[in-house]
């Protein structure tokens, strides 16, 4: 199987048929005009590292631009992205902040759960207030932020393995959600213990 993705003008593909690339490669180049950057190091934010013992995928820059871009580059670091116990209502008395800016805010961290499935849950949970974001819904956001400064460095690291167990776990919280009583569920799938697949959401 060759695995192809393609964003507007750039591509990159993968197999482990060094043969198959080889001719994919070929091919590609004979209809289109392109060039062979090589390996891929940078895509869509996304930073690469392979190596003999498996590919490394992370957003440090990208976490790193982000606290810049909302005045977060100095802040304190915590170990965890939320206070334990922590429970998020639409506060219809607190003090409202800039949607707009809260907005912005959380699209930035949604990207972010792209490598990051340890903030997922968190961040499925401020989402729910982008209509009428308040100061205790912004700091649910900064405690996030808080969390990232100390862990830029965070990623996925994809090991190369032969075995191929492919594990599931899933869990929902009941009736979780303080204004509509709804339930929260969340899920990770694993291939060969490391993650592909995750989310949170009600």
């Amino acid at each position: 199987m060759l695995i192809v993705c393609l964003y507007v003008d750039d591509l990159i593909y993968t197999r482990n048929d060094v043969a198959m690339l080889e001719k994919f490669k070929q091919s590609m180049m004979f209809e289109f005009n392109m060039s062979d950057l090589g390996k891929v190091h940078y895509f869509l934010r996304l930073e690469v590292v392979q190596s003999p013992f498996g590919i490394c995928i992370s957003q440090r820059k990208y976490v790193q631009d982000v606290l810049m871009r909302f005045q977060m580059s100095e802040c304190n670091s915590v170990s965890t992205p939320a206070e334990f116990g922590l429970k998020l209502h639409k506060d219809q008395k607190g003090k409202k902040v800039d949607s707009t800016l809260y907005k912005q805010i959380v699209g930035s961290l949604m990207y972010i759960t792209t490598t990051r499935p340890d903030i997922m849950h968190f961040v499925s949970l401020i989402s729910r207030y982008m209509e009428n974001p308040t100061k205790m819904h912004l700091l649910a956001v900064k405690r996030i932020f808080r969390y990232l400064q100390g862990t830029k460095n965070y990623g996925l690291f994809y090991k190369n393995v032969v075995k191929s167990d492919f594990v599931g776990f899933t869990d929902s919280d009941y009736a979780g959600d303080i204004d509509d009583r709804k339930s929260t569920s969340g899920h990770v799938f694993m291939l060969s213990s490391q993650v592909v697949s995750w989310s949170s959401k009600k």
